[in-house]
């Protein structure tokens, strides 16, 4: 096994431990969603600040399951035209492709960080029962590190096979 597999492997370790950050979420979201309902309707009392509790919980749903998908290649991808070039064009679209993903998610990440530093700065808390917002902001950002790391590995890989002289 090389360091990168190592490396890989640690990095989906990680990722899908963060991953059931997400899963957590995402039935807290159902069982919110069930007690608001049966209450608002048989009983006549919602949850108070439902909203901003679910708002929160998608926030970390998603961002909490973004890093595993992103590594499982579970997101979507469109591949019609990149099959037709020649092999190593194919490869240098890629290195590309996967510069562009790695720069994304390295600012996705970073501007998630500043912006839970802006909202803990100004003290911003959600509208109706109150919660600081920059904590899950925070833990946004930290969520998407794995896929960070992710695409660092498939940019390795990249450069690999564009200067490889396989054809």
């Amino acid at each position: 096994m090389t360091g990168l597999d190592a490396y890989k492997r640690w990095n989906e370790k990680f990722s899908n431990g963060i991953e059931w950050v997400g899963i957590v979420a995402f039935v807290f979201m159902m069982l919110l969603t069930t007690v608001d309902v049966i209450g608002a309707k048989v009983f006549l009392k919602p949850v108070p600040g439902a909203l901003d509790l679910m708002m929160l919980a998608q926030l970390v749903c998603i961002s909490f399951a973004l890093s595993a998908s992103f590594i499982a290649n579970r997101h979507v991808a469109v591949e019609f035209f990149v099959p037709l070039m020649a092999k190593p064009l194919q490869r240098i679209t890629a290195f590309f492709i996967d510069a562009l993903i790695f720069v994304l998610f390295v600012t996705m990440t970073w501007q998630l960080f500043v912006y839970g530093h802006d909202l803990k700065s100004y003290g911003e808390v959600s509208p109706t029962i109150r919660i600081q917002l920059y904590p899950f902001v925070y833990g946004a950002s930290l969520a998407f590190v794995p896929a960070c790391l992710a695409a660092l590995a498939n940019l390795y890989e990249s450069v690999k096979k564009v200067f490889s002289h396989e054809s």
